[in-house]
């Protein structure tokens, strides 16, 4: 075989590799657009404006979710990496996948009050196992193994565990282009928000969520609850004096489950 035939073997072989390559690349995208598209059918079906959802019809209409969870449990930015170009993709991804997961667990474990002792808590977000690219782990391990260390507080104005005292979950996905916007404003939204936060100016004491009871050292550095105020007042419209005492609001673990219609 002469040089010249080589060299255009050679040609044709690295055309065909760089085509297969695209076609893959293409059609992976195309897989994680549509697995975007049925949780996006979830949250729009299936969960109200005040973030509740309707975890009896969606029991017997599942198959969007059952869809997203199977993509979850294949895709992770560990094994598909070209999905998940910077930090607002891999952190967007995340919090759809655990908003996700919470809900099909509920779903799966038929759980229909909520989750108020410590060892319905502990048997939910520790023990019920979930599948990740791959990976078996849970929804405690996959909150502060993966998701928290990527360094956002805001996250835990994101992460939904499908209880009332949760953030607001939001009718729509989390996206990468707009990552930021998001949660900075379901951030302001949780702290103006009465279940969330209260003022008594009479004992001068802010009652908060225990949300940052939960996680302080993530809102602040020196992990001191009276520095809580100073991250607070980032995201409300009038400042709180730094004098006032905190005091954490005990957390509804009760299914935040969409009233039932009237017959």
């Amino acid at each position: 075989m002469t040089t010249q035939a080589q060299t255009m073997k050679l040609t044709q072989f690295i055309k065909a590799a760089l085509l297969l390559l695209t076609f893959s690349a293409t059609s992976l995208a195309s897989t994680y657009d549509e697995a975007q598209t049925d949780w996006e059918n979830v949250l729009h079906t299936f969960v109200n404006e005040e973030g509740q959802t309707d975890f009896i019809t969606l029991r017997n209409n599942r198959s969007s979710l059952d869809r997203y969870v199977a993509f979850i449990a294949e895709t992770s930015p560990d094994t598909r990496p070209e999905l998940f170009p910077d930090q607002e993709a891999i952190l967007a991804f995340y919090i759809n996948s655990y908003n996700a997961l919470a809900m099909h667990g509920v779903i799966e474990k038929n759980i229909t009050t909520g989750f108020n002792s410590f060892f319905k808590r502990a048997g939910f977000f520790k023990f019920h196992k979930i599948i990740v690219g791959g990976e078996t782990t849970s929804l405690y391990d996959l909150e502060n193994d993966v998701v928290r260390p990527l360094g956002d507080p805001r996250v835990h104005f994101a992460l939904n565990c499908m209880v009332k005292d949760c953030p607001r979950l939001p009718q729509k996905a989390f996206t990468a282009a707009n990552l930021d916007i998001e949660l900075d404003a379901l951030t302001r939204e949780f702290f103006s928000k009465d279940r969330h936060l209260r003022l008594d100016h009479e004992k001068k004491t802010l009652w908060v969520s225990e949300i940052l009871k939960f996680y302080t050292r993530d809102f602040v550095a020196s992990g001191k609850k009276q520095d809580l105020l100073s991250y607070i007042n980032k995201y409300v419209d009038k400042k709180i004096p730094e004098n006032y005492k905190i005091r954490f609001i005990p957390y509804d673990w009760t299914l935040n489950q969409q009233a039932l219609s009237p017959n």
